[in-house]
C-alpha cells in the first residue's frame, strides 16, 4: 500500500448519497425535528455540510447562519453568501461583536497585546501563529503574538504560557457564542444544529468544546480535508471556496489553519493520520511522503501528542455510578 493522495480518493456520489441518507436520518428518526441549521462560515467544510444538507432534505429546510464578530476577515462574509446564494437557501445574519464586547473578549485580548507592544496604535491588526519549521528542526509547540499597526509596520514575540491561555480563553468565547446563536435558530424553527468538522480536526482536537463541537450530528467527521475538496467539486461548491486556504477566522491579521494549529499543509495531515490509523510504519510512510525520516517522526510525534493532549473533548463528561 503505497501512502499517497490516491489511498485517499473516493467515490464522490457514493459518499455523498451515503452521508445524505444519514443526515435524513438523524434529522427524522433521531432528532424527530422539522429542518437544518448550519453556521455558513465561508470555508469549504460548512458549504459542502449545506449542501449535502439541502439534498438529504430540501432547501427549504436547511437555514443558514452567517455570524461575522469584530476580527472577522470580510471574504468570510463574501463567500458565505455565494455558499448560500448557489443553494438557494434562506439565511440569517447576526453580528456577535456586541456580545463578545459584553463578554470583554476584546478588552481581555488588547490587555494581552498592549504588554507585549505598548506603542502599538490604535486598529492594530494581530494573529497567534506556531514556528512553521516542524519538518525541518526539533522544536517546542510555543506560540507567537504578531501584530500589525495601522502603517501596516509588524511587530512579535514569543507569548509565556499564561498569556496564551488568556488569550485562548477569551477567544474561545467566540466560538460559544456562536454556538449559542445556532441553537437559538434551532430551537426556535424545531431543526437540528449540523456540525462541519472534519476528520484531522476531530482527532487531532482543532475545535472548541461546546463552542463550534457543540452540535446535533457531525456528518463530515470521518472525511479527511482532501476527500472534503473532493465532495465539494463533486457537489458544485463555488470555486472560490474550493481554493480558499483554511483558516479559522478568530483574528484580524489573517492566519491560515497550517499556521496556527497543524504547521503542515492539509495533504501532508491527511496522509500522516491516514498512516497512524493504518499502522503504516514511519520509515515507509516518509519514503512514500520524500521526507527525511526524522522530520516524518517528529511529525507523527506532534500528531500523536495533540491526539492525546485533546482525547477528553471527544468523551462524554465523566461520572461515576453510585446506584448499582
Amino acid at each position: 500500500m503505497k501512502i499517497d493522495r490516491e489511498a485517499l480518493r473516493l467515490d464522490p456520489e457514493k459518499v455523498s448519497v451515503k452521508l445524505q441518507e444519514f443526515i435524513r436520518q438523524q434529522v427524522r428518526k433521531t432528532f424527530r425535528k422539522k429542518g437544518i441549521i448550519v453556521g455558513i462560515s465561508g470555508g469549504l467544510d460548512s458549504a459542502v455540510t449545506a449542501a449535502l444538507s439541502v439534498n438529504a432534505v430540501g432547501k427549504e429546510r436547511v437555514h443558514g447562519i452567517i455570524l461575522p464578530e469584530e476580527d472577522s476577515n470580510p471574504v468570510s462574509r463574501e463567500y458565505a453568501l455565494k455558499a448560500i446564494n448557489s443553494l438557494g437557501i434562506e439565511y440569517t445574519e447576526v453580528n456577535i461583536t456586541p456580545m463578545l464586547e459584553a463578554f470583554g473578549v476584546y478588552e481581555k485580548r488588547d490587555r494581552v497585546v498592549r504588554s507585549y507592544f505598548p506603542d502599538i496604535t490604535e486598529g492594530y491588526k494581530f494573529r497567534i501563529t506556531l514556528p512553521q519549521d516542524l519538518l525541518e528542526r526539533d522544536r517546542l509547540n510555543v506560540y507567537h503574538l504578531e501584530a500589525e499597526d495601522s502603517s501596516g509596520k509588524g511587530v512579535q514575540a514569543r507569548l509565556s504560557r499564561n498569556d496564551y491561555l488568556e488569550m485562548m480563553a477569551a477567544n474561545d468565547i467566540k466560538q460559544r457564542v456562536r454556538m449559542t446563536q445556532l441553537y437559538y435558530e434551532a430551537e426556535r424553527r424545531h431543526y437540528v444544529v449540523c456540525g462541519t468538522t472534519n476528520l484531522p480536526e476531530t482527532v487531532q482536537g482543532f475545535f472548541v468544546k461546546f463552542g463550534d463541537g457543540g452540535v446535533d450530528m457531525e456528518p463530515l467527521a470521518d472525511l479527511y480535508k482532501t476527500q472534503v475538496f473532493q465532495l465539494g467539486e463533486h457537489l458544485g461548491i463555488p470555486r472560490e471556496i474550493l481554493e480558499r486556504t483554511p483558516s479559522p477566522d478568530t483574528y484580524s491579521l489573517p492566519v491560515s489553519d497550517k499556521d496556527f494549529y497543524f504547521c503542515m499543509s492539509y495533504d501532508i495531515v491527511d496522509l500522516m493520520i491516514y498512516a497512524m490509523r493504518n499502522n503504516v510504519p514511519e520509515d515507509k510512510l516518509a519514503s512514500d511522503l520524500g521526507l527525511e525520516p526524522e522530520a516524518a517522526a517528529r511529525a507523527m510525534k506532534d500528531l500523536r501528542r495533540k491526539q492525546e493532549a485533546t482525547e477528553h473533548l471527544r468523551q462524554l463528561p465523566p461520572s461515576i455510578r453510585i446506584n448499582e
